[in-house]
């Protein structure tokens, strides 16, 4: 094993795999192939302004999520209208220079978010097929799965899990998923899209304040809560089956979303190519990889023992599993094959296999195990108890038992250098 901090190499322009354009001002889809066949245009999500339910969401209503009430608008300064380029004053600084925002091309909410997600019962689902990602998410004993095929097309869900208020947020051009408490400083708040990007990662705006918000690290960068950050849940991005068999009667969030997209397409084709460049990025691409290298990041929620480490996926598809010391904790890292890339072929259930990980702390009541992988799960060599993807004992004497989820987030190398520049790389291959 080698630990080492990131330090910054020469900006690189990459030109390869990735030979599409994204046209961010039409409302609908035009573009010519190249000589592969491949399309040369790819149409950002909100570009899809039809609003009419699909025949599938009318065929398949499923039920309401129970939601808590969010707070009611308050009439102050807009950090939303500041971004945009209106003169505000009675605002704080912004946090970083609005010079480096860009926008994506849509307006504020012309991405839309769902505000009244409604679910099916894991067991009767049939839209979503097994090795497609979804976002798997549990809060007080509750579980949820939020299909990756809805989620690309509006990037916010604002939902109640667990009786906690939380927004399931997920950026394409990054590739992360970030699960947030809607809870802010005594107010219940729901996320929309702002349409405008930083560092290529979206901004959200909150809409009881209009305080723009940074999806990757959940600070509050313009607006009336600048300097105030979000508190994050541990969320996975897993195949459904995984999710399912742990599941079955878990709730899934199904496409009555009140909009009509073509869900189960993929709107960004070809972009997770590792010779591609990422969207609307301006900075300077820190370390050893390229920009878009998978990388799973991984951060400390204790102030007493912060700390960020990143772990390449290709080192986790060698060793399956890997455990580290991050701060005081002793962590792994699980990972299992058999899911799709959301951001590789037009159809999302056929993407490229780039399979799913958990992060746990390692101790249960009190004791520190030992993992190794054996036949797509893991077995710890102190009971001899096997453990799925998502952390729990499923046989042996441990039976039941649940690993501690740590936050951690599945995302490209230029995204996670650029808001976690002093990482430590946990990379036993290099030199």
């Amino acid at each position: 094993m080698k630990l080492r901090s990131a330090k910054p190499a020469p900006k690189f322009c990459v030109v390869g795999a990735l030979t599409v354009a994204v046209l961010v001002s039409g409302c609908s889809e035009t573009g010519s192939s190249n000589t592969d066949g491949r399309s040369t245009t790819t149409v950002l999500a909100a570009n899809t302004v039809n609003s009419e339910p699909s025949d599938d969401a009318k065929a398949s209503a499923g039920v309401p999520s129970k939601q808590v009430p969010a707070s009611p608008k308050e009439d102050g300064p807009s950090g939303l209208r500041l971004i945009q380029g209106d003169n505000v004053e009675n605002l704080p600084a912004p946090s970083v220079p609005l010079s480096e925002l860009q926008s994506g091309g849509p307006p504020p909410d012309g991405i839309p978010s769902i505000d009244e997600p409604v679910f099916e019962r894991a067991d009767v689902v049939h839209f979503v097929e097994d090795t497609e990602p979804v976002l798997a998410l549990t809060i007080a004993g509750e579980s949820r799965a939020y299909p990756v095929q809805i989620a690309i097309w509006h990037e916010i869900i604002n939902d109640t899990v667990g009786g906690v208020p939380v927004a399931v947020t997920y950026c394409p051009l990054c590739n992360s998923a970030i699960a947030y408490d809607r809870r802010v400083e005594g107010r219940v708040v729901t996320f929309g899209t702002t349409g405008m990007l930083w560092n290529s990662a979206m901004l959200m705006y909150d809409r009881q304040t209009e305080t723009v918000w940074s999806h990757f690290n959940g600070q509050a960068i313009a607006g009336a809560l600048t300097g105030t950050t979000l508190k994050a849940f541990p969320m996975s991005t897993v195949s459904f089956k995984t999710w399912r068999e742990a599941n079955p009667k878990g709730l899934v969030l199904n496409r009555t979303t009140g909009h009509n997209r073509e869900y189960g397409r993929n709107p960004y084709r070809r972009y997770d190519q590792e010779d591609s460049s990422p969207f609307m990025f301006n900075g300077r691409i820190e370390g050893p990889y390229k920009a878009m290298t998978r990388m799973i990041g991984i951060t400390s929620d204790d102030p007493a023992d912060p700390g960020a480490a990143a772990i390449p996926l290709a080192l986790l598809k060698e060793k399956r599993v890997r455990s580290f010391a991050m701060g005081r904790r002793q962590l792994v890292v699980f990972w299992t094959p058999g899911t799709n890339s959301a951001l590789d072929t037009e159809a999302i259930d056929a993407g490229s296999d780039v399979g799913s990980t958990g992060v746990f702390n390692t101790s249960v009541d009190g004791r520190s195990l030992t993992f190794r992988a054996a036949e797509g799960h893991f077995v710890d060599a102190e009971t001899s108890s096997t453990w799925n993807l998502l952390g729990t004992a499923i046989e042996g004497p441990s039976a039941g038992k649940q690993l501690d989820a740590v936050r951690h987030v599945d995302t490209f190398w230029f995204a996670w250098s650029t808001f976690q520049p002093g990482s430590t790389i946990i990379d036993d291959s290099a030199s």
